[in-house]
């Protein structure tokens, strides 16, 4: 007989298998718990990262509909389960328009448990950057002015897939909304984007730094001058308050 169709059951199931107490702690020190964000209703299995994504490739037959019941699950590798199946399918060549479509809708629907930095990071690149890649690209302005963290973080590490293109505009367009974002895992994220998008296009990145060096969080600055030479580092760096 064929082996039966996956079910976000037989994932959780197949987690529970790897389940280690041991790492709990490994693993949840991926997981903020944070007030600003939708991080309170978290409990952990203890599957190591490496435990997870094999298993979501090997998975990635599951239909949208129980992608969202895995992201509706109380565990947080169930969730990173369900982000690293869509990342796998929004990946995979030859993947139908329809599905892409689908997997974008989903993964904006149910942001609400894409809530940490780790599940935006691995779904946003390629699940909503890969999406806009030949489409006009507002909603993901909308999702910078978002409440939300996570939206926020959303909306600028999507740009990584036009980053990889050469295309850098939207990234340091959305840098410019951001580029005072009050929370840390944003800051972090708009440092490291600008800073990668940096490496295509100097000039962009060295305008950006000239006009908000001297008034973005500190922590913004060191990622996104992470890569310059030290004395043009040292420079931007002495106008940070």
């Amino acid at each position: 007989m064929p082996p039966s169709a996956p079910t976000h059951k037989t994932i959780i199931a197949a987690l529970r298998e790897r389940c280690n107490p041991a790492v709990v702690v490994d693993v949840a020190k991926y997981f903020r718990s944070d007030p600003d964000g939708h991080s309170s209703d978290n409990r952990f299995l203890g599957v190591s990262i490496g435990g997870v994504f094999p298993l979501a490739k090997a998975n990635m037959a599951l239909p949208p509909s129980e992608i969202e019941r895995l992201l509706e699950s109380v565990y947080y590798e169930a969730r990173l389960a369900a982000v690293s199946i869509m990342d796998f399918k929004a990946r995979a060549k030859g993947a139908a328009q329809a599905e892409r479509k689908a997997l974008f809708e989903l993964y904006l629907r149910r942001h609400d448990r894409i809530n940490n930095w780790d599940l935006v990071d691995r779904a946003a690149p390629y699940v909503v950057g890969g999406y806009f890649s030949d489409k006009h690209r507002g909603a993901l302005y909308k999702l910078a002015k978002s409440a939300s963290p996570w939206e926020r973080r959303t909306a600028i590490v999507a740009t990584y897939f036009f980053i990889r293109a050469d295309d850098t505009e939207d990234t340091f367009k959305l840098a410019r909304l951001l580029v005072r974002d009050p929370h840390p895992l944003v800051q972090k994220a708009v440092g490291s984007w600008v800073r990668e998008a940096g490496k295509r296009d100097e000039t962009r990145l060295l305008a950006f730094l000239d006009d908000f060096a001297g008034s973005m969080p500190r922590t913004t600055l060191r990622y996104a001058v992470e890569k310059l030479p030290a004395a043009q580092r040292a420079k931007f760096m002495q106008r940070s308050g």
